[in-house]
């Protein structure tokens, strides 16, 4: 529709804009979701003249509405004609920014700031600049809270003066006497920080981190990490030593075990920032203590960062002070830290090397796969690789083989699942005859098992090892077996053999179609099980693509369009629908 279109009759303009008046919330919503069209079919002069003066004046009063606003708002630039009237959108999402519903301000928060960064600096100082410093000291925690979010924005569109007067200004918010305010003041202190000269993060940001920091409310002090982490990729490392490394060492061992979690949870990001010297003299003993804190929710999130820290600091230090850890960590009483710990500690053998980690590792991976939690088993299982490359499929299969092969068998279906999906890899490093001896049977014995899902991955992981021994290793070892599936009498075995034929079929050249599947299909057509049937016919729609592909167009007509015809006569309606859908494609 051309922009400019002014032709009401068009569009129904008024019945949207009734609806936005309705007193049906889900109407109201659904012309909220609608604006852009309105807006659109309008034009950009009406748009600027009607459809926001209209918005401004009636904002609603539902929390879902309120949200569809301030959503769509932050898209509303060009209809509006472009960045130069983007200022008229800030007095509606202004108001939005000092709703109770913390959502709502939110979004609102994130529409200005989407707004204010396509600004002019004249827009930015004759709007925006008032907009924030009224938010900034309104009488109603919701206002100055959303106004923390909108000085980082437009920090450098603005003037030396305004610069300035917004550093001063967001100084009075993380003084603020509400809680609430503070922490919203301590969430975007860093992205200010990012935006300021070093020398104002030296004079004012670090004072006011350190105030943030040290405040009584743990809610506040948790999130200032983020702000450290800002302040000490700016500064050098002798800076950090003299300006915020006492924080630092409180903030490790704070009594607060929230903020301890967010530590440990930033601990790598917070390491590569404060420099080399600060790392192995005082955050190697921190580390260490996060890692036996008292909270298991501490310890899961140092858990996650062992790899990440590890590569940071020298060897001998991790084999001397974090590998002890680490081996606690594998008996820990909490199941969610020994579930951290198995995804990330793979990742410690590139580092350590192949002797340390045959080792050291090794033995801590068999007691993982041995663990009592699933989440265990399945987090190390799924992270192999790694070790792999390492230590080589030889050890690796001495060591693992026989916990895999377990665990194969495992009464969890994700853990049976988690196996098969890493077979490929492990197949593609075993070679073939290490393959059949070992695994062979067990892939196929997946094919019978009562989950489905687990039956759907086998015939997936069958494909992907055909495309790795290739198809004659195929028709040899597994198509076989599937062929003597065929005949079992249990249903299930049969509907597995349509299944896995036909993702085999994707792997196979001509000559396995035209000899081996095509005929199992085809015979699998008369089964007396109308689930089957149907299979058979979504089976061949499938296959007849890759038929015509292989030069098999007489397979086509003498085999598939006869099974077909005849499926599709079947007294099961179903079968009949797949049937006929089928032949469209032939």
């Amino acid at each position: 529709m051309n922009p400019e279109e002014t032709d009401e009759s068009l569009y129904p303009i008024a019945v949207l804009i009734d609806e936005l008046k309705h007193e049906d919330v889900t109407l109201r919503l659904g012309a909220m979701r609608r604006l852009s069209t309105i807006a659109l079919a309008l034009g950009p002069e009406r748009t600027r003249e009607e459809l926001i003066p209209f918005l401004e004046d009636s904002i609603d009063d539902e929390d879902e509405v309120l949200l569809a606003l301030a959503d769509e708002l932050g898209n509303f630039v060009d209809y509006l004609g472009g960045p130069h009237y983007g200022h008229l959108l800030l007095p509606t999402l202004e108001t939005l920014a000092a709703v109770e519903e913390t959502v709502v301000r939110d979004k609102a928060v994130e529409s200005i700031a989407k707004i204010g960064v396509v600004l002019s600096q004249q827009q930015i100082e004759e709007h925006y600049i008032p907009m924030v410093k009224r938010l900034s000291i309104g009488d109603w925690f919701t206002s100055r809270t959303s106004a923390c979010g909108l000085y980082a924005p437009i920090y450098k569109l603005s003037t030396p003066a305004t610069q300035e007067e917004l550093r001063r200004l967001y100084a009075q918010l993380c003084h603020d006497d509400t809680p609430m305010v503070r922490r919203a003041a301590g969430t975007h202190l860093a992205k200010l920080t990012k935006q300021v000269s070093k020398d104002n993060v030296l004079s004012e940001m670090i004072p006011l981190f350190k105030n943030l920091a040290a405040d009584e409310q743990d809610s506040v002090r948790l999130l200032t990490v983020e702000s450290l982490i800002a302040i000490a990729e700016v500064l050098t490392p002798d800076e950090n030593k003299t300006q915020i490394l006492d924080t630092l060492r409180t903030m490790c061992t704070d009594k607060s075990w929230r903020v301890r979690y967010m530590i440990a949870d930033k601990f790598v990001q917070l390491a590569k920032a404060v420099g080399a010297d600060i790392v192995r003299e005082e955050l190697i003993t921190a580390f260490v203590h996060l890692l036996k804190d008292g909270e298991a929710e501490v310890r899961t999130a140092a858990a996650g960062q062992v790899p990440g820290f590890s590569t940071l600091i020298d060897q001998d230090s991790v084999l001397r002070e974090i590998l002890p850890c680490v081996k606690e960590l594998v008996t820990d009483t909490s199941q969610h830290v020994r579930a951290a710990l198995a995804t990330q500690i793979s990742g410690l053998a590139p580092f350590l090397g192949k002797d340390n980690t045959i080792e050291h590792l090794l033995p801590l991976f068999l007691q993982l796969l041995k663990d009592d939690a699933p989440e265990v088993r399945l987090n190390i299982i799924s992270k192999l690789d790694r070790v792999n490359e390492v230590i080589g499929i030889d050890l690796l299969s001495q060591s693992l083989l026989p916990a895999i092969v377990e665990l194969a068998e495992d009464k969890q279906w994700r853990v049976r699942l988690a196996i098969i999906e890493n077979i490929p890899l492990l197949a593609k490093q075993l070679g073939v005859e290490f393959f059949d001896e070992k695994l062979g049977n067990l892939c196929m014995s997946w094919l019978g098992d009562c989950v489905f899902s687990i039956r759907e991955a086998a015939t997936i992981n069958l494909r992907k090892l055909t495309e790795v021994f290739g198809v004659e290793w195929a028709k040899q070892t597994i198509i076989p077996k599937i062929l003597q599936m065929a005949q079992h009498q249990n249903y299930l075995y049969r509907m597995t053999t349509v299944f896995a034929l036909t993702t085999l079929a994707h792997a196979s050249n001509g000559e396995t179609l035209r000899e081996f599947i095509l005929p199992t299909i085809g015979n699998l057509a008369n089964d007396p099980i109308p689930n089957i049937r149907f299979n058979v016919a979504k089976s061949l729609e499938q296959i007849i693509p890759l038929a015509r592909k292989a030069n098999l167009s007489t397979a086509v007509n003498d085999q598939i369009k006869p099974a077909l015809a005849k499926l599709a006569e079947d007294s099961d309606v179903d079968v009949r629908y797949f049937a006929q859908r089928a032949t469209t494609a032939a």
